[in-house]
């Protein structure tokens, strides 16, 4: 139930997105309109998020099996085998510790310092992993304003200049509150104890929703009368 409720939940969202309207300079009587969703990064977030605790865990791990007496190597951060677990390990200390979700409600209110620290750290990483990425990908407002311009294409009412301006007031808006959005639903997804971990069930649904997307478009939505959409 926790699993299809938090599906449900990131498909609500994927609909959330501003239309703005545009118009060829080359064409007369072409409009068209530049979407910008509230996932305007889409799953990159999450991904770049667990690609950097993975990485932390791996060297905090590496490093503890060798220096594990050493004060910096422990506030990295501290593991224990699981018992019952093949030798596998778990950080119960440190950096480590402070970055991996809790693993139930009675953990939380025993050491709700844990929580919140994960519950910050979670948030943050990914509302700045999507700013940063809209930089690097060739998608900040200035990316699509050079993309439009050529390709003819203008805003009503704007000069080409002018364009930036209109997508600076909503592209990077989109862009870090759509990541924090992608952060909390991964906690929730965590807390709600869904099927897999919260960050599989987002990629998996993102994904989805994408390929969903890409078929509509191609078949102008004939496609899909079998869904009464």
């Amino acid at each position: 139930l926790a699993t299809v409720l938090v599906f449900c939940i990131v498909i609500y969202f994927q609909g959330f997105r501003v239309d703005i309207p545009l118009k060829s300079q080359r064409q007369r009587g072409m409009q068209a309109t530049y979407p910008i969703k509230l996932f305007y990064t889409s799953n990159i977030p999450i991904i770049l998020q667990t690609a950097l605790v993975s990485n932390v865990y791996f060297m905090s791990q590496v490093l503890y099996k060798k220096f594990s007496n050493n004060v910096l190597v422990r506030m990295l951060g501290r593991w224990a085998i699981v018992e019952g677990g093949g030798g596998s390990m778990q950080p119960v200390g440190g950096l480590a510790y402070y970055i991996s979700p809790p693993t139930s409600l009675t953990e939380v209110v025993a050491d709700p310092l844990h929580a919140i620290i994960y519950f910050v750290f979670i948030i943050s990483a990914c509302g700045f992993f999507s700013k940063f990425w809209i930089e690097v990908s060739g998608s900040s407002p200035r990316d699509v304003t050079r993309q439009l311009r050529d390709q003819g294409m203008i805003m009503g009412g704007y000069r080409t200049d002018s364009m930036v301006s209109v997508f600076n007031r909503y592209i990077p808006t989109a862009a870090a509150f759509g990541g924090m959005a992608i952060g909390a639903l991964t906690i929730i997804a965590d807390f709600m104890g869904a099927i897999g971990s919260g960050t599989g069930i987002l990629l998996a649904v993102t994904i989805i929703y994408q390929y969903f997307e890409t078929f509509s478009k191609e078949t102008g939505g004939r496609g899909l009368g079998f869904l009464g959409l």
